[in-house]
């Protein structure tokens, strides 16, 4: 197993079992702790949103989707960089992603750099370094 490179916890939000587990697997891989919940509703009934760095999140959950388990969280203080993942790339799905301030809105499937590198960006945005311009988009 990887060290710890990196500090913060990356918690993930997936309703699909295998993408859960390889998300996990490849944080972990590039150094990150990794929490994970198959739905919103696990997550909000956990404590795990107090040591999160930065969240993941499937925009399509049963449930409460992942914009709007963005929009509870935001509600409550709960305010870390979020990262969205999606099988639907459209216009609206897009658009809602950058209303909640998404560093990303991933595109599945996507290449796992593209993950690390938007786990890195929130990091750095949780740290206070900003990123110029709106969520990246991308499915490479």
């Amino acid at each position: 197993m990887a060290t710890n490179e990196n500090t913060g916890t990356v918690v993930v939000v997936e309703d699909d079992a295998s993408m859960l587990q390889a998300i996990q697997r490849l944080l972990q891989a590039g150094g990150f702790l990794a929490r994970t919940f198959s739905s919103a509703e696990a997550l909000l009934q956990s404590n795990a949103t107090a040591g999160a760095a930065c969240f993941v999140f499937d925009i399509h959950l049963p449930g409460l989707s992942g914009v709007e388990l963005r929009q509870r969280l935001l509600e409550t203080g709960v305010g870390q960089p979020v990262i969205f993942i999606t099988a639907q790339d459209e216009p609206s799905t897009r658009e809602a992603a950058g209303r909640c301030g998404a560093v990303a809105c991933l595109i599945k499937p996507f290449a796992g750099r593209s993950l690390l590198d938007a786990v890195r960006r929130a990091m750095g945005e949780g740290r206070g370094a900003r990123d110029e311009g709106g969520p990246v988009t991308s499915n490479q």
